[in-house]
């Protein structure tokens, strides 16, 4: 029975999820303050840890730094306030492998919770190199093709190779350096906006808004960064 280490201070919300996740399998261990949970995670050895961004003790963000520095392998989910996008964008730059925003649907939860699992046991066996899944899209290198939701899509050699790169690096912040280095094989000129029109066309063959885009977004003045839980669904 794999372990998750909860910590949230809204105790109806942690009675909720944890509630859910026994259910369906998952043993919780629920703490309230951020500043007791480090030794928790020593303690308890979990698989996976959901922390809340607002805590008593020490923020959520804060503790994600130190679990992450910690403990490089434990996959890392936040929960965060609807609509704060910023808190998202900072948790993954903490170390924070996905999110979920509050109030959260349990079902969702369990998605995000089942994925980053999936994606820890992958990390474990031995990889093969031209095969990628991220949620429900899956790259294959040699054949240069990908499938979204077990169907192809057509993309172009530039389209193909900016998704491979950035999914194979899901969770990363990319700059436009690495992306044109990647797709032209030189360093970024500060001109070239081929990579924003590739991102622009990805967007809308994945039906991700560009208005408020959620699969590839755009972390203003450093680049792009393709969020894996959007994918699962």
């Amino acid at each position: 029975m794999p372990t998750v280490l909860l910590v949230e201070d809204d105790h109806a919300l942690a009675e909720l999820i944890a509630h859910y996740l026994n259910e369906q399998g998952y043993r919780v261990e629920h703490y309230s303050r951020g500043d007791t949970a480090l030794a928790a995670i020593a303690r308890a050895q979990p698989q996976l840890a959901v922390l809340d961004v607002m805590l008593p003790g020490l923020d959520g963000l804060a503790l994600c730094r130190q679990v992450r520095q910690a403990h490089p392998a434990l996959p890392i989910l936040i929960l965060t306030a609807r609509g704060e996008t910023l808190d998202q964008i900072i948790g993954l730059e903490c170390g924070a492998d996905d999110y979920v925003a509050k109030p959260c649907d349990p079902r969702l939860l369990l998605a995000r919770v089942r994925s980053l699992l999936r994606r820890a046991a992958a990390l474990q066996s031995p990889p093969d190199a031209r095969l990628l899944c991220v949620g429900r899209l899956e790259i294959d290198s040699k054949a240069r093709q990908a499938l979204w939701q077990g169907e192809p899509v057509e993309l172009t050699t530039a389209e193909f190779t900016v998704l491979d790169v950035l999914a194979r690096r899901a969770g990363e912040v990319l700059s436009r350096d690495v992306l044109v280095q990647e797709l032209r094989g030189r360093a970024f000129n500060g001109l070239d906006r081929s990579v924003d029109v590739i991102i622009s066309k990805l967007r809308k063959k994945f039906a991700d808004q560009a208005s408020e885009p959620r699969k590839i977004k755009t972390v203003w003045g450093r680049g792009y960064l393709l969020v894996p839980g959007e994918w699962e669904l």
